[in-house]
């Protein structure tokens, strides 16, 4: 039986998170030709071109900004559990590895890809939909 937790089901929050990136990721495309993928902005921050490097470091800084400025509007932020550093380490090398795998992240296949009618990124944001569905299946209900 699935059971969901109303004092923490924020949809409101969500969607207009959502709205966000989906407005950032169109504004992106249509004035600068350039994918909103995460994985790619970050790459480029250190191997792009001199004059494209600019606008990478201002999105990092927006992305590394917005749970301050969540605070600031007197939303709380949820409490992250601390996690062996050893986990850490291993699943941020997992996920890098999967995004080269996959030629990009769940940001840039899923908002950005889909958008854009890409056969390919529907093929990995239905792995990477499969692949979580798995996971969660397995540690629930198996482990």
């Amino acid at each position: 039986m699935i059971t969901i937790d109303w004092a923490s089901f924020t949809p409101w929050s969500a969607l207009f998170g959502g709205a966000l990136v989906g407005l950032a990721a169109s504004i992106l495309v249509l004035f600068n030709g350039r994918v909103f993928g995460i994985s790619g902005l970050l790459s480029g921050t250190w191997s792009g071109e001199a004059g494209d490097k600019g606008w990478r470091w201002m999105a990092l800084l927006g992305l590394a900004a917005a749970p301050w400025l969540y605070r600031l509007l007197g939303e709380s932020v949820p409490a992250v559990q601390p996690q062996p550093w050893m986990w850490v380490v291993v699943a941020g090398l997992l996920v890098g590895f999967g995004t080269r795998l996959g030629s990009g992240c769940t940001s840039g296949h899923g908002v950005c890809g889909l958008s854009r009618l890409s056969p390919r990124s529907l093929v990995a944001t239905l792995a990477f939909m499969a692949s979580g569905f798995l996971t969660v299946f397995v540690l629930r209900h198996l482990v």
